[in-house]
Formats: C-alpha cells, structure tokens, sequence
C-alpha cells in the first residue's frame, strides 16, 4: 500500500510562554487558556505544528532567569520548543556582557530577540553591536520587535522597520527576522526584506483580539496585507509564519497562511520550510510520523 506523502514541517516562530506574561486573562485569546508547555503542545498537536519558537519577555527580572524559564520549556517539550532569549541594551554594556557570557555557554540558543519599542532605543544604537556580533559569531538570527506595542507605555519611532535598514547594511552575514511584519509599516517591513538577503519577517502579531467587533475584517485584511507582502519582495523564501500566541490562537493563524492566494509551495514555505532552514532544524521532530 503506497504511502501517504508526508505534511510539509510546520514552524510558529513567534510564541510566547512565561510566567511573566502580564494580564492572561485580558489579552489571550481566550480567558481559560492553558497556558503551560502541555496546553501549549496539545494546540500544536491540533494544528500540525512540529516546532514552535519561544521568545522570551522583556518583563523576565533578568537574562538568566528568563534563559532558565526558556530551558525547561525547552526540556519539557523534549526540544519541540526552541529557546530564545533577550536582554535590554540600555541597562549597560555590563548587563549586556552576563547576557553573551549566558549565551556563549548554551548551544541550545536559537536565537536572540530585541524589543526597541518597549525599551527606547534604536536597532543601529552602538548598545547593541556586542549583541550582533554574538549572533555572527554563533550563526543565529536575530528578531525585533516592530511596529505597535501591547502596553501603551512602548514608543513605535523606535520599531519602524527602516531604523533596521542600517545595521542590517553593515551586518551582511547576521540574519533578522521583522516580527509581526513590521505592522502598521508593512510595506515598509517588505522593502527591507525586497532590499537585503539577510532579512526576514514573520507574519504573527497581525490580528487584535478575536473579541473585536471587526476581526472577521481584519483576518481578511491581514490576508491581503501577507499577500502584498509577498508580491512586492517577488518570493516568498524569506517570510515565516508566526502566531504571537497566546494572543492569537494557533488555528487562526494557520488558517491564515493556508488561505494566501499563493502557490501551496509557497504556503508550505511560510508555514514552516523557511524557519526550517532558518533555525537549522531535522526535517522531522524525533518520533514523529
């Protein structure tokens, strides 16, 4: 009996799961989340998803802490969920060097993130070459948070996506990922990953809450806005799906890519092809079939 061809491996590069998530009841996507690595997985199991990405939070009281959190996910999910951590550069060149001496030492770090709208700086502040250098050194990317922040308090003039142009110029071989598409600047986000090789952006973060009067439109909406996206870079090897969650269901966001007026080649590449070769992952999780 001839075998059924394998899905495509599924990737969500954007997931959040910390105990420092402020306000879960309010701003996931359903007030009874379950909101822990099982729950986490079992919405993965239901929606194909062979590896998520866990970006760590600013809010984490410090870099070893929230590294920690990030391993034991990580252990707990038997290396389902990959690590990626953060630090702030504007706490000084001190706090950003325990940061790399932390990571130098883990070699399960997929990645670090930046989150210039939350903590005032620019991606080409000086504070942040140590950080780019790490990456170069150790072949990982590096995701930056773009465009609007969930706290009032955050300042979008420093997540525009063009504030990235200069360093993503100046560091050729450091590979960056513009989260949530750098919305509300997305053609904006897609000129830059049109421009420079070294630059991707994922598609999580593009949706209010699903209780919004007019999500049905703004699903929509983001639909077209992922599909301009695509046209105006001319390919699609540089775009991976995200959910953001627990602020957007995984479903939806699945449900997303899979209705992209695109090739399926290049849904399947969105969906998890990219991250794949992008995080340097098996083309299947061990004891999967």
């Amino acid at each position: 009996m001839p075998r059924r061809p394998r899905r495509p491996t599924r990737v969500d590069t954007h997931l959040h799961l910390s105990r420092w998530w402020n306000d879960l009841p309010r701003t996931g996507y359903r007030p009874d989340l379950d909101y822990t690595v099982r729950g986490l997985l079992a919405e993965m199991d239901r929606n194909a998803i062979e590896y998520g990405v866990i970006l760590q939070l600013h809010e984490a009281p410090s870099v070893a802490e929230g590294l920690a959190e990030a391993r034991r996910s990580s252990a707990s999910a038997n290396g389902r969920l990959l690590p990626v951590s953060t630090v702030d550069p504007t706490r000084g060149p001190e706090e950003v060097r325990r940061a790399l001496a932390l990571w130098e030492r883990d070699p399960t770090l997929k990645g670090v993130k930046l989150y210039p709208g939350y903590q005032s700086f620019y991606p080409h502040d000086p504070r942040v070459e140590p950080i780019l250098e790490f990456a170069h050194r150790r072949n990982v990317p590096v995701l930056v948070h773009q465009g609007d922040t969930l706290t009032p308090g955050g300042l979008v003039k420093y997540a525009r996506p063009i504030e990235l142009d200069e360093v993503a110029v100046r560091y050729r071989d450091v590979t960056f990922v513009l989260c949530h598409l750098g919305n509300p600047w997305v053609h904006e986000a897609a000129e830059l990953v049109y421009k420079n090789e070294n630059v991707y952006a994922d598609t999580s973060g593009l949706l209010a809450h699903p209780s919004a009067p007019l999500f049905d439109r703004m699903v929509a909406q983001a639909r077209r806005v992922v599909e301009q996206a695509v046209v105006t870079v001319g390919r699609s090897d540089r775009f991976l799906y995200g959910s953001d969650w627990p602020l957007e269901e995984l479903r939806v966001a699945v449900d997303l890519i899979e209705s992209l007026d695109l090739p399926a080649e290049d849904r399947a590449k969105i969906l998890g092809g990219n991250a794949r070769r992008l995080f340097h992952l098996p083309d299947r999780r061990p004891g999967s079939s």
